[in-house]
């Protein structure tokens, strides 16, 4: 997208926004609320038309969307293998092979979606994400009611699934201190990019401790690994036309 200008209901929410993602590169949202970050993922999503600027696609784009929650009926019973087979069907196999990416055993599939814990639940919908091969994986406040070591094991599992699948990854944290350590991107988001880069950069930055510098100091809490392994990919914001998933 370049130089994107969003109003939904007549209100701007977002201006002068240009972004691009690339296959392989995880980037992570961060943003006081009401900065814009779940209108910068229903643009992407095309659930929200630009009011300005151009939002371009790669064609035949597959994108796999992981919601913060999940609303459940229970009066109306699911199970898991169900859920995975909607809005199309599935075969067992493939729905084996996508909870698997997401570290739930294939057994699961025969369990009720309320009979999950809050950790197994955001798998599932990790999985049903995944089964549409998707080039670019969104994710909005993946780790919500998670402790910290659920969320940092959910982190590794998205960096995983990055190196074995080569897709795009945009995380939208609503966490304003906490960022993967496999982010090869920060953007931090207030109507506009104030500021972007590795996650160091973005958290010495003056425009991230404007906004966030209170109560946390600015400082982001970067999940380590215990192999102490990262990702050295470039960081620069290149023309949308030339790089890959959106």
């Amino acid at each position: 997208m370049d130089h994107v200008r969003a109003a939904p209901g007549g209100r701007q929410v977002l201006h002068d926004v240009s972004l691009a993602l690339a296959p392989g590169e995880i980037v992570t949202v961060v943003g006081p609320n009401g900065s814009g970050k779940t209108t910068l993922m229903r643009l992407i999503l095309g659930a929200v038309a630009p009011a300005g600027g151009s939002l371009r696609r790669k064609p035949g784009l597959r994108i796999g969307y992981v919601p913060q929650r999940l609303a459940l009926d229970a009066a109306l019973p699911m199970t898991v293998a169900r859920f995975l087979s909607l809005p199309r069907r599935h075969c067992a196999s493939a729905r084996a092979v996508a909870l698997a990416e997401a570290g739930l055993p294939a057994d699961i599939a025969a369990r009720p979606l309320q009979a999950l814990s809050g950790g197994q639940l955001q798998r599932v919908l990790l999985a049903r994400a995944l089964m549409s091969a998707p080039d670019l994986l969104i994710l909005d406040e993946p780790t919500t009611g998670l402790d910290q070591p659920g969320a940092a094991a959910f982190y590794r599992r998205i960096e995983a699934l990055r190196d074995a699948r080569g897709c795009a990854v945009l995380m939208v944290s609503h966490d304003l201190h906490v960022v993967m350590a496999a982010s090869d991107r920060v953007i931090c988001l207030n109507g506009h990019v104030c500021c972007e880069g590795t996650p160091e950069t973005v958290a010495s930055a003056p425009e991230y401790r404007a906004l966030f510098g209170t109560g946390t100091q600015g400082a982001l809490a970067l999940y380590r690994h215990e192999h102490g392994h990262r990702h050295d990919h470039p960081h620069p914001l290149p023309d949308a036309r030339d790089r890959g998933a959106a």
